[in-house]
């Protein structure tokens, strides 16, 4: 129990290190949440606080979505739902997640898509 804590504290904190800096910038925020069965992808305005728009595996693919092609199709797939909204400028919120991966192929596809980050 006492591991599992001090797990989810090092978690939060390095959540909070991420996203300090990305939320004193005057861009909308790519937030990416990854899980062993799936990834999505919301564009949040942090002023208003509302979510914009949003991608997942389980939206595109289906069943499973835990792979790096699949994040691929969720990086594709938001960023065609931003260029929907005029949305081109980002900032890219990989959360405690590592850039590396399923994360780095869907920044890397919504980069394809036309997002700036």
């Amino acid at each position: 129990m006492k591991r599992q804590k001090r797990i989810n504290k090092q978690r939060e904190r390095r959540t909070h290190r991420v996203r300090r800096p990305l939320r004193a910038a005057e861009r909308m925020r790519l937030s990416v949440f990854r899980s062993n069965k799936h990834i999505y992808a919301q564009i949040i305005d942090d002023e208003q606080g509302k979510t914009l728009c949003a991608s997942s595996s389980r939206k595109v693919c289906g069943a499973y979505g835990g792979t790096v092609d699949h994040a691929k199709q969720v990086g594709a797939d938001i960023g065609a739902r931003a260029a929907e909204l005029n949305i081109k400028k980002v900032c890219f919120d990989r959360g405690p997640y590592r850039y590396h991966g399923r994360v780095q192929a869907l920044a890397d596809a919504a980069r394809e898509n036309g997002l700036e980050f």
